[in-house]
């Protein structure tokens, strides 16, 4: 089957920004050291899910208090301070930069992130990348929703779609939508792809992935 239409998370496959919010998160909720480290761990388990998903749950949950109004948009826009800056300078992913190099003008190539759409866009445009993407998709959407929406915009068989993620949910959304997948292993997160039904291929870097990509397309 041949590929179309490319939809790449961000964080984990662009970017090595995963163990940046998994800093954040515990930073954000050390005023709880008893459950911070159930915290991370909720976080490194559920990548693809938007911050604002797990803030809920781990009031919810977890501390088993009440997320006021208030308190939830303190913690919205302090997560934002503490990885805003530490992002704009993290590396990309092995192979990723030359990767997008090598797709402009060959593969359209969409973002579907858990990231909030707004934060998503200033790192993309403040680290010069916008010139690889037709479009850059972030919460409060989820990734299953604007998938269905790049879907539908270009009109794109879901069988020549290829979206590349790190996580469980990332999965999740391409059989939402069906929508082919590959999958990264890595250290930074624990590997619940590999196996999986419909995982297309697990890769290690985006070396792995442009290998992949010439091969089908």
């Amino acid at each position: 089957m041949t590929i179309d239409l490319l939809i790449l998370d961000f964080d984990g496959i662009i970017l090595e920004s995963v163990r940046i919010k998994s800093d954040a998160f515990r930073e954000l909720f050390s005023f709880s050291p008893d459950h911070v480290d159930e915290i991370v761990k909720f976080h490194q388990k559920n990548g693809g899910m938007s911050r604002y998903e797990k803030f809920r749950y781990y009031y919810a949950n977890i501390l088993n208090e009440e997320l006021t109004d208030e308190c939830f948009s303190y913690l919205s826009n302090r997560f934002s301070e503490l990885v805003f800056n530490s992002v704009m300078n993290v590396p990309y992913v092995e192979g990723a930069e030359e990767f997008l190099k090598w797709t402009k003008g060959r593969l359209p190539v969409y973002v579907v992130s858990a990231t909030p759409e707004y934060e998503l866009l200033q790192i993309v445009n403040s680290r010069r990348m916008s010139e690889y993407f037709i479009k850059v998709c972030g919460a409060p959407v989820s990734k299953s929703d604007n998938i269905k929406k790049i879907l539908a915009s270009t009109g794109v068989s879901p069988e020549s779609v290829l979206f590349v993620g790190d996580a469980i949910n990332d999965w999740k959304a391409s059989q939402e939508t069906g929508v082919r997948f590959i999958g990264r292993a890595y250290d930074a997160v624990p590997d619940m792809l590999t196996g999986l039904s419909g995982v297309e291929l697990v890769i290690g870097d985006l070396n792995d992935l442009k290998e992949y990509v010439e091969k089908v397309m």
